[in-house]
């Protein structure tokens, strides 16, 4: 058996595997053996059907199977040994004249090679590295939340402003009925609050659906419509009070702080502020973090220049998935997903080039991490170390959760690399900003 490969430029290749019969027959004679030792022929004792008889039957079968096995084994041990770093499978070349009576077998098989090329993580960049905080209103606001969630109704006898009222919607003509209670200051505009403020148990009043709350969702849930229908709803409909009450906001007081943190770390309302702050700017790290991942993600692939064999990975795209694909559709779907293939590269560059490893140790505690924090929100403080070990084995033998748990770290470890090496724009925003710069634009 012989196999060469030849160059057809930087990004592609044809290896040529050569195969004649002392390369097989032996490997064949075994099976055909194995395979009359085991064959039940009437009129032929079970293991004494003759050879001939055999080979008629399997042999070319047989060696078919045997060289195909030799061909896969051959090309991915040439893979491994000349180090080369493909893209994709090999694909085989349609050869014509092919025969399997002939007496010396020739494969050719297209290969696609991954690109040379150099990543500058130390260049100038405009990328920002946000520090979100938590601002007085926002602490104040989710102070007020709390004191509204732990706190009591009081029926009214007529709405306020701030009152929550309860009634049915009605519109004949588009079937609607629907019971819902809504915030009397979560109406749009001065003319809707005036038509509901003093309204009382009883009442029927007329509105117009059209801009009657501040936000889409609110007119979607008071009149169980769909979100796309209330965009544009603009009709009449007719509320009936059926209950008017307020919410008496929660003293903020040790009855109150031991609800919220039965450990006794809260016991002022400086503390309680001081927890919502930390806690608001624990998830606003984790936005600001896959904003920053991504800015990079983006910047590599625009700065990091280099040819792809993209002739022969739509080509290899047509047969890769369960659906083979057109011509046209293979192209469509590779450009799809050719920037998701290059900072693959890139990231394999880096990770490669700085030494930056995943072990599967490290997984495991990472992984136990997750679990722990899963079961806190169930009450489980204190798992033994045992049971974490035996969920994060159950969880990591899910070849699909393994992988989803993988990238996360792998993607955290490369944030921690980015920013040890990278340098950024620094900036302090709220919260509100930052979700107005980052996705407003």
């Amino acid at each position: 058996m012989n196999i060469t490969k030849e160059n057809v430029d930087a990004l592609n290749a044809i290896v040529k595997v050569d195969i004649v019969a002392d390369d097989y027959k032996d490997k064949v004679t075994e099976v055909l053996n194995d395979y009359r030792k085991k064959a039940d022929v009437p009129g032929f004792r079970k293991g004494h059907v003759p050879m001939g008889m055999v080979k008629k039957q399997y042999g070319k079968s047989v060696m078919i199977d045997e060289v195909n096995k030799l061909l896969q084994e051959s090309l991915n041990k040439f893979l491994v040994e000349e180090k080369l770093d493909i893209l994709g499978n090999p694909l085989p070349v349609v050869q014509d004249d092919f025969s399997w009576d002939a007496e010396k077998f020739s494969f050719e098989f297209e290969l696609g090679l991954a690109p040379e090329f150099d990543v500058d993580i130390k260049g100038k960049n405009k990328i920002t590295d946000y520090n979100i905080v938590a601002t007085e209103e926002l602490i104040e606001k989710e102070v007020e939340n709390i004191q509204t969630r732990y706190g009591k109704l009081i029926s009214q006898e007529e709405a306020e402003e701030h009152s929550n009222v309860t009634g049915t919607f009605v519109n004949e003509e588009k079937g609607i009925e629907k019971k819902s209670t809504f915030l009397v200051n979560d109406l749009k505009g001065k003319k809707n609050e005036k038509k509901v403020i003093g309204a009382k148990v009883g009442d029927v009043i007329e509105l117009d659906t059209k801009k009657l709350f501040e936000e889409d969702n609110k007119l979607q849930q008071a009149l169980g419509v769909s979100l796309e229908e209330a965009k544009d709803l603009d009709i009449k409909v007719t509320l009936t009070v059926e209950e008017i009450n307020k919410t008496e906001l929660a003293d903020l007081d040790q009855d109150l702080f031991t609800k919220l943190f039965a450990d006794g770390s809260v016991t002022t309302v400086t503390e309680l502020k001081e927890k919502i702050k930390e806690d608001a700017e624990k998830q606003f790290q984790q936005q600001a973090d896959q904003q920053l991942l991504n800015a990079v993600t983006e910047h590599l692939v625009e700065n990091t220049k280099f040819d792809l064999p993209s002739g022969f990975l739509q080509k290899w795209l047509q047969t890769a998935g369960e659906k083979e694909l057109t011509q046209e559709e293979a192209v469509e779907e590779y450009n799809k997903s050719e920037k998701g293939l290059r900072y693959q590269l890139i990231e394999g560059k880096i990770m490669k080039d700085n030494d930056v490893k995943l072990e599967y140790a490290e997984l495991l505690e990472y992984t136990k991490g997750f679990i722990k924090g899963q079961m806190a929100q169930f009450g489980n403080m204190n798992p033994e170390e045992e049971e974490l070990n035996n969920i994060a084995g159950r969880v990591l033998s899910n070849q699909e959760e393994a992988q989803r748990l993988q990238n996360q770290l792998i993607s955290q470890k490369l944030l921690d690399f980015y920013k040890g090496n990278m340098k950024f724009k620094t900036k302090e925003v709220s919260y509100e900003k930052f979700i107005k710069e980052v996705y407003n634009k």
